[in-house]
């Protein structure tokens, strides 16, 4: 799915040096009220309800929050006569809940998705509408492929991530150790900052999903950037020697004493706090954190200062190289495919994919999945550091629960869990994942 890296990196060239344009400035929708407003001349009202769920709460995403609420707020003035009403929940609290009303078929009108296995079931079940009109040239090349299954794309990807280390410069710079590049140089200042007292790595592990990057990384460091991809697709075994080693340096990694304590049982914002709080030196996280680090007002101007970031180390002897990366595109938009006003639905996707291209970028520090005019726009280096990265990379690796079935995916984030904390062995968590690949095959 991301074998693409050719393309990626011929259109963020483009994107970091402005030429390209967003789209033709047609966002899709009537400007005439008329239009939306059937029983305007008759003075009769004909009121229309969106309905649209998303997963960027006030409090922990303020300014994607704050995006999305302009956004809706322009698509109401525009369309008279049709309103959006949301409702908001945080990144598990949305995975259980698109779950339990997607079984009972009780999707919203519009709603946030992933691509890769995790869309598979809602298409292949009826529950999502193909958006295959809706795709145009504007998109980066591999980005709405994520989100295709059997010919049709059925949700339109709005950002586009990569997953560096980001570090506390004056924890490094106070503690004596500097920037890895090799995985014996990291786990030589793991060693330092734990010899110091100091928590080196902060990890919020109870949706595992963050856990499984770190093992993502060891698994393209030590196997190369198809070792994984290949086993997921079955293409390969993943009792493959190099997905049981990443699996053992993992568990080596735990039981230096790396993590924050009680890893395991805290969320993600959870332990992104003692990282903010300047309570632990290190934390992997993809680059929809960017604003935590460039543009929030939420976080104070010395702090932001602190941080800096580097690419995962490479493991000596491995195959992977350090341009290669773990991410892709991040959450998409889907459409309910039963429901009562599809066709506003879909206008409104399509506005919206236009105006988050447009906003996100100088207003949240977000790389979005469509191509953006960047020129005159004043970005933080941060963000310029990570479109260059972007352009070198030589792999983007999606997210390893986003890849597989729904049953696999379970299987994978409790391993994570069970690798983590000793449950398991290294040759255990690989053939455990295995049954559950092959079980997903039939």
């Amino acid at each position: 799915m991301f074998k693409k890296t050719f393309f990626f990196m011929i259109i963020l060239s483009v994107l970091i040096l402005g030429l390209a344009a967003c789209g033709n400035g047609e966002n899709g929708t009537t400007g005439d009220p008329s239009d939306n407003d059937p029983g305007n001349e008759s003075g009769a009202t004909d009121e229309k309800v969106i309905e649209f769920m998303h997963l960027w709460p006030e409090g922990s995403s303020a300014q994607h929050n704050a995006i999305v609420q302009k956004i809706v707020d322009e698509f109401e003035a525009d369309n008279p006569g049709i309103t959006v009403e949301m409702d908001i929940f945080g990144n598990e609290q949305y995975r259980e809940r698109l779950s339990v009303i997607g079984a009972a078929s009780e999707l919203p009108d519009v709603g946030m998705t992933w691509g890769g296995g995790f869309i598979e079931s809602y298409a292949r079940g009826n529950m999502f509408t193909d958006l295959s009109d809706l795709v145009t040239d504007s998109f980066i090349p591999g980005t709405a492929e994520a989100y295709a299954v059997d010919g049709g794309v059925y949700g339109l990807p709005l950002e586009l991530n990569i997953t560096p280390v980001y570090y506390n410069t004056a924890i490094f710079e106070e503690n004596g150790v500097e920037v890895p590049e090799t995985w014996e140089e990291f786990k030589q200042v793991v060693e330092v900052l734990v010899d110091n007292g100091v928590t080196p790595i902060t990890l919020g592990n109870r949706d595992a999903w963050t856990g499984s990057m770190w093992y993502m990384y060891l698994a393209d460091r030590i196997g190369g950037q198809t070792a994984l991809n290949d086993a997921i697709s079955r293409e390969s075994s993943f009792e493959d020697p190099a997905l049981i080693r990443a699996a053992a340096e993992l568990n080596e990694l735990v039981e230096m004493g790396a993590f924050i304590n009680g890893f395991n049982g805290l969320g993600n914002d959870e332990a992104k706090g003692y990282f903010i709080n300047e309570q632990a030196a290190m934390y992997l996280m993809a680059t929809w954190d960017l604003p935590e680090w460039t543009t929030s007002p939420n976080n104070p101007e010395e702090f932001k200062e602190k941080i800096d970031y580097f690419k995962f180390p490479v493991v000596e002897g491995g195959e992977g190289g350090i341009d290669s990366y773990v991410g892709g595109p991040g959450v998409g938009l889907f459409v309910a495919e039963d429901s009562d006003v599809k066709d506003e639905a879909i206008e409104f996707v399509s506005y919206f994919i236009e105006r988050w291209g447009e906003m996100s970028v100088e207003e949240a520090g977000v790389i979005p999945a469509t191509a953006v005019n960047t020129d005159g726009m004043d970005l933080p280096q941060m963000y310029i550091d990570v479109l260059n990265d972007l352009n070198e990379a030589t792999n983007l690796t999606l997210y390893a629960d986003v890849q597989m079935s729904p049953s696999a995916a379970d299987t994978h984030l409790n391993m994570i869990q069970a690798i983590m904390s000793g449950e398991v062995t290294p040759e255990e968590f690989a053939e455990r994942h295995e049954q559950a690949l092959q079980a997903s095959e039939e």
